[in-house]
Formats: structure tokens, C-alpha cells, sequence
């Protein structure tokens, strides 16, 4: 079956064109000229990605980004006229996983809907391949986007979410920075970022009893992390 892509753009032009290039890749458009029909398709067509304009007639765009993400952890790639780096950010900061400014070329929105989806499936043939990872304190369930510490629930961000994701299904295994930074959030190999060691204080702050003494997640030096199950943690 092929994966349903929510195009969200109050322009017919644009919206005929995305969805002609997206269904000669494979995949199967659903459209919404608003930021009310957007939220109405997420929930009743549960699609794989969401192709975003922020310049919407009814509800700003950056609402509709902050509400889809409130609603599920999808891949939102947002399209701006703007060329404003503070848009750019923001939209990056209410959820979104990628941008694209206008005039923009066919090829490289799909490429982009691509490596999103890439991104958003199984990333580095994980150890566990389940729905729910359950280590007795810690469960991660993985289709409802939810962490349970100790029974009770922690909200964590798409991001801190696939970063626990990502090395509790990999237990016992060092994960290099690179690796993460690739996986996670799409970085090249030779780009340097805090943006790793940020994510990782903020997950610890949520899933550790003592997050400056971590039992969880443990840094390797020079290397990178490993996650150790509660029940396995020294």
C-alpha cells in the first residue's frame, strides 16, 4: 500500500502540481486547502508525512504545525514563501522536520518526503524491533508516542522521543554521535553539533532518577551513548 502524503497549500496550482509529482513517486496524495481540513485529513487519514504551507487562509501556519504535532509524531516538512531565517527556525521549533522556501523544484521535495520517511522508520536495524520497548520502570511504546516512567507518563518532544527510541532499541549497543546525529535528526558526518548532548541532558532530566548521575543512558567517551536497561544498570 502506498504511503499517503497530507499536502496542506491554499494555492490549486501548486497543490495540483505536488500531488502529480508525489503520485508519479508512488505515493498517494491527500490534499486540504486549509488549516482546518488539514487537522480533519491527519485524524481520518492517518497519513505517513505531512507537506506543509505555512501561509494558510484561516489558522496560521505554525499553529496548524504545533496542533499535527501535539497530534502525532509524523514527519511535517513545511513550505515557505519566506525567506526569513527566524521562520525557518520557528517552524523548526513548533515541530517541523524540514523546510523548503518557494520557488522550490519537484525533485527535491520528493527527495525530501524521501529521507523523512526514511528517517521515520526502523533507523539502524535495531536490536528490538518492537512497538513496545518494556524494561520494568521504563516503557516506550512507539505506536502511541508515549514514555512511562515508573507508571507515571512523561511528555518528551518528537525529537527526545526518537533519540531514547533510537538507543533503547539498541540496548547494550554504543551508538557513535555521528550515527544519532544522522539517524536522528538527518546531519552529515562531518557536521558538529551540541544539538546531541542538549537532547540527551533533556531526556536523562526526564527518564533518570538522578540525571546527573545517570544509570540509563551513559555517555563513552569520545564515542558516543549506550542505553543499559534498569534491571542490567551497575
Amino acid at each position: 500500500m502506498a504511503d499517503k502524503i497530507l499536502v496542506v497549500e491554499d494555492d490549486k496550482d501548486v497543490t495540483t502540481l505536488v500531488a502529480e509529482a508525489l503520485r508519479r513517486e508512488g505515493y498517494d496524495p491527500v490534499t486540504a486547502a486549509n488549516g482546518a481540513e488539514a487537522l480533519v485529513a491527519q485524524r481520518e487519514e492517518a497519513p505517513a508525512l505531512v507537506i506543509l504551507d505555512l501561509s494558510l487562509p484561516d489558522i496560521d501556519g505554525f499553529d496548524v504545525c504545533r496542533r499535527l504535532r501535539q497530534n502525532s509524531p509524523i514527519p511535517i516538512i513545511v513550505l515557505t514563501a519566506r525567506s526569513d531565517l527566524v521562520d525557518k527556525v520557528v517552524g523548526l521549533e513548533v515541530g517541523a522536520d524540514d523546510y523548503v522556501t518557494k520557488p522550490f523544484g519537484m525533485r527535491e521535495l520528493v527527495a525530501r518526503v524521501r529521507a523523512q520517511l526514511r528517517r521515520s522508520g526502523d533507523y539502524a536495524k535495531p536490536k528490538s524491533s518492537a512497538k513496545v520497548l518494556d524494561f520494568g520502570d521504563l516503557s516506550i511504546d512507539r505506536g502511541k508516542h508515549e514514555v512511562m516512567v515508573r507508571g507515571e507518563s512523561r511528555h518528551l518532544t518528537r525529537k527526545e522521543f526518537d533519540l531514547l527510541h533510537m538507543l533503547a532499541s539498541n540496548e547494550g549497543r554504543v551508538m557513535r554521535s555521528a550515527d544519532l546525529l544522522k539517524q536522528v535528526w538527518g546531519y552529515d558526518d562531518n557536521i558538529q553539533s551540541r544539538t546531541l548532548d542538549v537532547h540527551i541532558g533533556r531526556v536523562r532530566a526526564k527518564i533518570e532518577e538522578n540525571s546527573r548521575r545517570p544509570r540509563l543512558i551513559i555517555t563513552v567517551p569520545c564515542v558516543g551513548y549506550k542505553f543499559q536497561a534498569p534491571s542490567r544498570a551497575a
